[in-house]
C-alpha cells in the first residue's frame, strides 16, 4: 500500500470558510507569551491535518438550527483538546516526530512540554464554556476523562499478546473514537436537535473514530518511515498491541517461532530492527491487514447508517463522505 493525502473533496470546498473561522479561533487560543514556546505549539497548531473533529462538529449542528458562532467556538475547543491530547501524548511516548515534524518534547524539557499540554486543555475548556451550554460542557468534560483512560489503558494494559477484541476496542474508544463521539454529540446538541438524532450522530462520531483508528494501526505497519513521520512499525517497537497486530497473533498460534519472536518483541525482549522489520514485514503479506480493514469498513459503513435520520440530505451525504475518509488514506 501507498499512503497518500487527503483529497480535496466537497465537504472540505463546502465547509472551507468555517473551517478557516476555526482555524483563526485555534491560533489565538493557543498563543502563548513565551515566543520560543508560542512559536512550537502554533507549528504543531497548524500541521494539524484536516481538522475532522471540528469538521464532524459543524456538521451535525449544520443540520439543524445551530448558531453558528457558537458551532466555531465549540470546534475550536475540540481541536485545541486533539492538540492538548497529542501534546502529552508524545511526551508519554517519549516521540521524537509526529507527522514528519519535531514535537515539543524533542525541543523543551518534559516539565515544559506537560505545561504547554495542560495549557491548551485549559483553553480547550474555556472554549467549551463560551458556548454557554452546560451539556456542552458536561460531554467536553467526558470526552476528556475518556481521552485520558484510553491513554492510560494503552501506557498499562495495551502490552499483552492476548488481550481481547473487546479490550482493544475499549482503548481506542478512549483513546481516539470518543472525541469524534464528543464532537458529533455537541454539534448535535448546539444545534436543537431531537434527543434521538443526538443519540445516533454521537453513535455515528463514535464508529468513524473507531475505523479511523483501526486503519491509522494498519497504516502504522504498511507504510514506510518517510510516509508516516514517524518509524514503521513503532507501535509494535513500543509494544504496543492493535487490531492487525492480534490477528496475526491468532493465524500463526501460540506455539510456533513467529509466535515466540512476536510475544518476545511486545514483551521487551527483542529490540533489535533487523528482527522486527522481518517481523513487520510478515505481517504486511499476511491477511491480518485484511481482516484489520474489513472491521475498519464494517464500523464505517454503520455510521453512514446511523445518518440516515439526519434531516437534511446535503449535510447527510457530506457527513457519509466524512465517514470514507478513513480509506482515503490507503491505495
Amino acid at each position: 500500500m501507498q499512503r497518500v493525502a487527503l483529497q480535496q473533496t466537497d465537504v472540505f470546498g463546502i465547509m472551507r470558510a468555517d473551517l478557516e473561522r476555526v482555524e483563526a479561533r485555534v491560533e489565538q487560543a493557543a498563543t502563548l507569551e513565551f515566543p520560543l514556546a508560542s512559536g512550537l505549539v502554533l507549528d504543531i497548531v497548524r500541521a494539524g491535518g484536516k481538522r475532522l473533529r471540528p469538521l464532524m462538529l459543524l456538521l451535525a449542528g449544520r443540520a439543524y438550527t445551530a448558531d453558528l458562532d457558537t458551532l466555531i467556538t465549540a470546534a475550536a475547543g475540540v481541536e485545541l483538546l486533539h492538540t492538548a491530547s497529542l501534546v502529552h501524548d508524545d511526551s508519554v511516548d517519549r516521540a521524537a516526530l509526529r507527522r514528519g515534524k519535531p514535537t515539543l518534547n524533542s525541543r523543551l524539557g518534559t516539565g515544559a512540554v506537560i505545561l504547554v499540554g495542560d495549557f491548551l486543555f485549559a483553553q480547550s475548556a474555556i472554549l467549551a464554556a463560551e458556548t454557554g451550554s452546560p451539556r456542552v460542557v458536561k460531554i467536553f468534560a467526558t470526552t476528556l476523562g475518556d481521552i485520558c483512560d484510553g491513554q492510560l489503558r494503552e501506557m498499562f494494559d495495551a502490552h499483552r499478546i492476548g488481550q481481547s477484541r473487546e479490550e482493544y476496542e475499549t482503548r481506542i474508544y478512549g483513546k481516539t473514537a470518543s472525541l469524534f463521539a464528543g464532537s458529533t454529540e455537541m454539534g448535535g446538541v448546539i444545534g436543537n436537535a431531537p434527543e434521538r438524532h443526538i443519540q445516533e450522530l454521537r453513535g455515528y462520531g463514535s464508529d468513524v473514530g473507531m475505523a479511523f483508528q483501526i486503519v491509522d494501526d494498519v497504516l502504522d505497519l504498511t507504510q514506510t518511515s518517510t510516509d508516516i513521520g514517524k518509524p514503521a512499525g513503532n507501535d509494535l517497537r513500543q509494544g504496543t498491541v492493535t487490531l492487525p497486530v492480534m490477528n496475526y497473533a491468532n493465524l500463526i498460534g501460540e506455539t510456533s517461532d513467529r509466535a515466540g519472536t512476536l510475544r518476545a518483541v511486545v514483551e521487551g525482549e527483542i529490540t533489535d530492527d533487523a528482527t522486527i522489520d522481518d517481523l513487520v514485514q510478515d505481517i504486511r503479506q499476511s491477511p491480518a491487514i485484511d481482516g484489520a480493514l474489513d472491521t475498519a469498513r464494517t464500523f464505517a459503513e454503520r455510521a453512514k447508517q446511523r445518518i440516515e435520520i439526519v434531516p437534511d440530505s446535503e449535510t447527510r451525504d457530506l457527513l457519509a463522505e466524512v465517514a470514507d475518509l478513513a480509506f482515503q488514506r490507503l491505495s
